[in-house]
C-alpha cells in the first residue's frame, strides 16, 4: 500500500430510522446492524437542528457536517445535495436526514449492496442496505406511524424491532443504538443528549436495546405521578429492608422518622433511583414498584 492509499472500508450494512416528534420537538435515530458498535458510526442528532443516519460505506464526516449545515439554515434536501456535489464516492453511501422542520430525505447510492433503499416522508426517513428486502423498511415505517400512543423514544425502538423481526440485516444481528435529543433534556439539564444507548455486540441486540431503554426510564426519568403515601405496614416492610441492607439500626415500628427517611434515601442512592426521590412518608410509584420487586423476599 502506498503512503497515500486509503484503506477500503467495510460497509456498514444497516437499517435505520431518523425522525422528528413534531409535538415535542425531539429528534432521534434508531439503528441496528450485523456490525460491531454501529452506534459509534451511524447516528447523529442535534436539538433544534436535525437527525442523521450515515451508513453503507460510511463517510464519517457526514454526521457532524450535516448537523452544522442544519443548524445554520440548510434543510434536509440541501444537506443531501451538498454531499452529492462534494463526495466522489457518493454512489457507495446511504444517508437519511430529517431537519427540525420535519423535512426529510433518504438517499441510497447505486453502489450499496442489495437489497438497499429507503423511504422519506413528513418527519421521518427510513433506510437500509443488505437487507432481507424492502419489507424491512416498510415495517419500520408502519410501526413508527402506527403507535402514536407511545412516547417518541419507544416508537423509535418499536420501529427498529419491527424491521429486525422481519429479517433486518440479512447477514444476522450484532449491534443496535438509540439516540434522542431535545433542548435541555440531557442529564441535569446541562446538554441536549437525552437518550444515548448502545448495544455493541449481542446475539439479539434490539430487544436488549429496548431493555436498556426501560432502565433509562427507571433510573433517569423524574416522577410523573402523584407520590404513593406509605401505610404503617408498608413502612414496617421498608424498615425491615433497610435493616437487611445495614442502613438502619432503629426500631422496626412502622412509624416514619428522620432515621428511616435518611436510610431510605441512602438506599435510593445505592439503587440509582436518586431522580425518583420525593421524600417520605411517600414514594414515587415507579420507584416503589421497583423496590417491591427488588426486595420481594424481605
Amino acid at each position: 500500500m502506498s503512503a497515500r492509499a486509503r484503506p477500503v472500508s467495510r460497509p456498514v450494512s444497516t437499517f435505520s430510522v431518523v425522525a422528528l416528534d413534531s409535538t415535542t420537538g425531539l429528534l432521534g435515530v434508531a439503528v441496528a446492524s450485523k456490525f460491531l458498535a454501529v452506534g459509534a458510526l451511524v447516528p447523529w442528532a442535534r436539538a433544534g437542528a436535525g437527525a442523521v443516519a450515515t451508513q453503507s460505506y460510511v463517510n464519517t464526516t457526514f454526521g457532524p457536517r450535516a448537523l452544522e449545515m442544519l443548524a445554520t439554515g440548510s434543510d434536509a434536501d440541501g444537506v443531501l445535495q451538498t454531499f452529492r456535489a462534494t463526495d466522489n464516492e457518493i454512489h457507495l453511501r446511504q444517508i437519511g436526514v430529517v431537519d427540525a422542520g420535519g423535512r426529510a430525505v433518504s438517499f441510497t447510492g447505486e453502489g450499496c449492496h442489495a437489497w438497499a433503499g429507503g423511504v422519506a416522508g413528513r418527519d421521518f426517513a427510513a433506510q437500509g442496505n443488505l437487507l432481507a428486502g424492502p419489507h424491512v423498511v416498510e415495517e419500520m415505517i408502519r410501526a413508527l406511524q402506527g403507535r402514536a400512543d407511545l412516547p417518541f423514544p419507544e416508537r423509535l425502538g418499536l420501529a427498529l424491532l419491527a424491521g429486525d423481526r422481519v429479517g433486518g440485516d440479512r447477514r444476522g444481528r450484532q449491534s443496535a443504538a438509540l439516540l434522542v435529543v431535545g433542548e435541555g433534556r440531557g442529564y441535569g439539564g446541562f446538554n441536549d443528549r437525552w437518550i444515548d444507548l448502545r448495544v455493541d455486540d449481542h446475539a439479539d441486540p434490539v430487544p436488549e436495546l429496548l431493555r436498556l431503554l426501560e432502565l433509562h426510564r427507571l433510573y433517569l426519568d423524574r416522577p410523573s405521578a402523584p407520590p404513593h403515601p406509605l401505610s404503617e405496614p408498608e413502612i414496617t416492610w421498608v424498615q425491615r429492608v433497610l435493616v437487611g441492607a445495614a442502613l438502619y439500626d432503629g426500631e422496626v415500628t412502622g412509624a416514619w422518622d428522620q432515621r428511616t427517611e435518611a436510610a431510605l434515601q441512602s438506599l435510593y442512592g445505592i439503587e440509582n433511583l436518586e431522580e425518583r426521590w420525593v421524600g417520605g412518608p411517600a414514594v414515587d410509584p415507579v420507584a416503589w414498584e421497583y423496590l417491591k420487586r427488588r426486595f420481594a423476599d424481605t
